[in-house]
């Protein structure tokens, strides 16, 4: 790895800092207006500029506000909980490249904290390390709806860890390398020699970006998958017993997941800061790079915005579903299909472009007639009353709790048909 100069690596990570920070910012701004709208009403709109201000008010007011903390809590833990959410995205955004190759001070570099040798697998450690802050936040708190919460939270976080490593793994056995500048410089050609199309990774590894997308939304804790407030029991899950700057930390973290999570789907499948520079020299080939990083996870940001405007929350048994029975198997089998294309391309000396669609049409079909098998097998028996007629279910094949009629003993004339309840 290229060294440089101490100030250059202290502006690389000022930059970085305050990008992501100002980008965090503007999320929570625009996730407020922009669900107003959806909602029919006006969200944020005094405190400067479109109420542009209103998040900076918000937090000088968490910052302010008493900070209370419970007598039985596990003091220590308590407050390494919410610290450790916060490092975790912070060192995440370290991999990310916001931009190109930057001249400044007669130093060129390119604008990234570290770029790691293993720098994909080093967004995947911070993750699992983040799982740390929630568990502990809810086992710290020696309560039971905070540790419930906290249960809930690193399961879920747990169990969609694993297909978006396996997503993960698509794309750098695809690439051929862990280091993110080789995979941003994979992308950096026309897709299947075909000049005009952006040899983006969403193409050949699409499957793994679908797998990508739902585990980044719930691994980011954002609705529809925010399971760790149960709506039951009018709690707010592992951070019940936070109030003040501990509290704002969590819900810093969470948006900072949000962006953190656009930038990498962004780096992995969309090219990164790659895009054309409309034959222009400098600064604008400096410029243009940030631009177009910018606009493409600000899309994914409008994506996790109106996700949560949209749709509502699943239940707790259709989350664990969806990771455990449908994504795992489409990543896992979608890993071994690009292995598999690797290593064709390597033994044969490569295949024409109609021989490499015909077989990602075939692995795709392979894909669809498992996920098919899946949601037609299994299902459980129909739920009968006592009578033997077929109880209602629901979509999921749960019995639904409506009355029914006890007709009593029909040898009893005198029996009455009263309705009973379950």
């Amino acid at each position: 790895m290229e060294t440089y100069p101490f100030w250059v690596d202290l502006v690389r990570a000022v930059a970085v800092f305050v990008y992501f920070l100002l980008f965090t910012a503007l999320l929570i701004w625009g996730e407020r207006r922009i669900l107003g709208r959806m909602q029919s009403r006006l969200g944020p709109n005094r405190v400067g500029p479109l109420g542009m201000m209103q998040t900076l008010v918000d937090g000088a007011k968490m910052f302010f506000k008493e900070d209370v903390t419970p007598g039985m809590v596990n003091k220590p833990i308590f407050i390494l909980a919410p610290l450790i959410g916060v490092i975790a995205g912070f060192l995440s955004m370290a991999v990310i490249p916001l931009g190109g190759q930057v001249t400044l001070f007669g130093e060129t570099f390119p604008l990234v904290v570290a770029d790691l040798d293993v720098g994909i697998l080093w967004f995947l450690a911070m993750g699992s390390i983040h799982v740390y802050s929630t568990f502990l936040a809810g086992w710290a708190s020696n309560s039971p709806y905070p540790l419930l919460g906290g249960v809930r939270s690193s399961a879920q976080m747990v169990s969609y860890e694993i297909a978006q490593g396996l997503a993960v793994a698509s794309v750098f056995i695809y690439t051929g390398s862990l280091r993110v500048s080789d995979i941003i410089a994979g992308q950096d050609q026309a897709l299947f020699g075909i000049e005009g199309i952006p040899g983006w990774n969403v193409v050949p590894l699409f499957p793994a970006f679908l797998v990508f997308v739902v585990g980044m939304v719930a691994e980011a804790g954002r609705p529809p998958f925010d399971l760790a407030e149960a709506e039951g029991e009018l709690v707010g899950g592992f951070n019940t017993e936070y109030s003040g700057m501990k509290f704002a930390m969590f819900m810093l973290a969470e948006f900072m997941a949000a962006v953190t999570m656009s930038a990498v789907v962004v780096t992995l499948f969309f090219g990164g800061p790659n895009g054309p520079t409309f034959g222009l020299g400098e600064p604008f080939t400096s410029l243009l790079p940030v631009f177009w990083f910018t606009l493409k996870v600000s899309f994914f940001v409008l994506f996790f915005i109106t996700l949560r405007g949209a749709l509502p929350r699943v239940r707790y048994k259709q989350l664990m579903d969806i990771g455990w029975k449908v994504l795992i198997p489409v990543a896992l089998v979608w890993t071994m299909v690009t292995a598999g294309f690797v290593l064709i391309e390597e033994v044969e000396g490569g295949l024409p472009n109609g021989a490499r669609i015909a077989l990602a049409v075939l692995a795709g079909l392979i894909l669809l007639f498992a996920l098919v098998g899946e949601a037609g097998g299994g299902e459980p028996a129909p739920a009968r009353t006592r009578g033997g007629a077929q109880r209602p279910t629901d979509a999921d094949g749960d019995p639904v709790g409506e009355p029914e009629l006890d007709v009593g003993d029909p040898a009893d004339p005198n029996a009455d048909r009263k309705e009973v309840t379950r």
